[in-house]
């Protein structure tokens, strides 16, 4: 798996974030999100586009955090879109919202990584 992998249900998306995330890929991270895309992360804080996502992405990196997979949650899936969400070790749940692109494959268009239960 590269950082050029697409994904081809939106679920990949999660699995491939811990993958790249893990590896300290932050363009694999951004590769992600749509052009656009809003993240809010870390809390309080809300970066859209590419450009602010990779801010947070490169310092997110830095800290050198393990991801570890929580338990990812079937894909809600209406046309174009589909809602994801995966509870985490943490018992935090990340919530996302995925837009199939015209190739086919799904980028994350807005992303709520921490969610306390």
């Amino acid at each position: 798996m590269t950082s050029k992998t697409v994904a081809t249900e939106p679920n990949d998306l999660g699995k491939y974030f811990i993958e790249r995330g893990n590896a300290g890929d932050v363009d694999g991270l951004v590769a992600l999100y749509e052009p656009d895309a809003v993240l809010a992360f870390p809390p309080g804080n809300i970066a859209t586009g590419h450009a602010e996502i990779r801010k947070v992405y490169e310092e997110f990196v830095a800290a050198a955090p393990v991801l570890t997979p929580g338990r990812q949650h079937p894909a809600l899936v209406s046309g174009d879109l589909a809602l994801t969400a995966s509870t985490l070790t943490t018992g935090e749940i990340t919530v996302e919202i995925a837009r199939r692109q015209p190739d086919g494959s799904w980028l994350w268009v807005v992303d709520q990584p921490v969610l306390v239960p």
